[in-house]
């Protein structure tokens, strides 16, 4: 795999950040949340209990609006009306804009939002036993075969440059939990000739990877172990885990499960590799990142985290963090260190 000769920031931003503004509309249409936040400024806690919100998409929402520059958010956390908000957004503005957006209000993807905030559920993806969202959805294979293609597609322009920006030796054995296509284990071997690595993924996109990396040649030296990355037991005898785009489709529970599984397994002087978008540690941006929070808060059960937050998870495991490096398409790679 080689980096593509063209930045294709435009085209994946573009999926990226498409329930943005369903987002922003339902901020308008249903909650007239900027008139109430000019009226009694608060935070994100204030916010969800002020209109019968879930926390973790309300802070989703809180995160745009700041890093769109409609929000403000003091050290406290309190969020209040920008001038832009204030000349625009609320009851009685001199430029009012709200009923530009009113039509949106039988939109689906504002209806499918303010699913999400009410319920804290994902609002698509209908799967089985009631569940809806992509995780169950992947348990059938055409659409596992869809979404994983999709994936794959991204991940050929993320995959060299995270292979680029990290600093593995020759002795390194990577586990890539939740892998999909593998095709982050691919970069990782290509760039190391002699890196050997396991894909864990559940059925039926573990078929995937296998053919996937078997395509590519590396079949002696890349495996695959079909398990549920949070029921089934983990190999224990690699000393680099890796996390490609996995913890933002989980909230902080499950993301803090994984990192504890991962602590288990590695070894003393192991590291883990968590490469994702990441915001900002205030959390007011990028707002690439904000934008593509929104998407997946729709779709999955997470969010996009900031460096700060990953980093708090993993310095109550014992590991120390170095800074975020960038790979591509607004994406950055953190790694965190156990001592030998």
């Amino acid at each position: 795999m080689q980096p593509p000769s063209s930045d294709p920031s435009l085209i994946y931003r573009s999926r990226d950040a498409l329930a943005a503004v369903d987002a922003l509309a339902a901020a308008m249409v249903y909650l007239d949340l900027f008139t109430s936040l000019a009226g009694e400024p608060t935070d994100v806690a204030g916010v969800a209990a002020r209109f019968g919100l879930h926390p973790r998409p309300t802070d989703v929402l809180c995160t745009l609006l700041v890093a769109q520059g409609l929000l403000e958010r003091d050290a406290s956390g309190v969020c209040r009306v920008s001038e832009t908000a204030r000349e625009f957004l609320i009851a009685g503005a001199p430029y009012d804009a709200r009923p530009y957006y009113a039509a949106m209000a039988e939109k689906p993807g504002v209806a499918d939002f303010l699913k999400v905030l009410q319920t804290g559920k994902p609002a698509n993806w209908p799967g089985e036993e009631g569940e809806a969202d992509w995780h169950a959805a992947m348990r059938e294979p055409a659409f596992a075969e869809a979404f994983t293609a999709a994936m794959d597609c991204r991940g050929r322009v993320l995959a060299p440059a995270l292979a680029s920006a990290v600093n593995l030796n020759d002795e390194a054995r990577v586990l890539d939990i939740g892998g999909g296509s593998g095709v982050y284990s691919i970069a990782l071997a290509e760039q190391i000739p002699t890196l050997t690595g396991t894909v864990l993924e559940a059925s039926p996109v573990d078929t995937i990877a296998r053919r996937r990396i078997a395509e590519a040649g590396l079949s002696s030296r890349i495996h695959v172990v079909t398990a549920d990355m949070f029921a089934d037991a983990w190999p224990d005898d690699h000393n680099v885990h890796l996390f490609s785009n996995v913890l933002h489709d989980w909230d902080e529970p499950e993301c803090r499960t994984l990192l504890a599984r991962s602590a288990e397994a590695l070894p003393a002087g192991g590291r883990i590799l968590i490469h994702d978008m990441l915001l900002d540690d205030d959390k007011a941006g990028p707002l690439w990142a904000a934008e593509y929070s929104v998407l997946l808060s729709t779709v999955t059960q997470g969010r996009i985290y900031s460096a700060a937050e990953i980093g708090g998870w993993l310095n109550a495991l014992g590991f120390t963090l170095a800074d975020p490096q960038p790979t591509a398409l607004g994406r950055s790679v953190l790694t965190a260190s156990r001592q030998a």
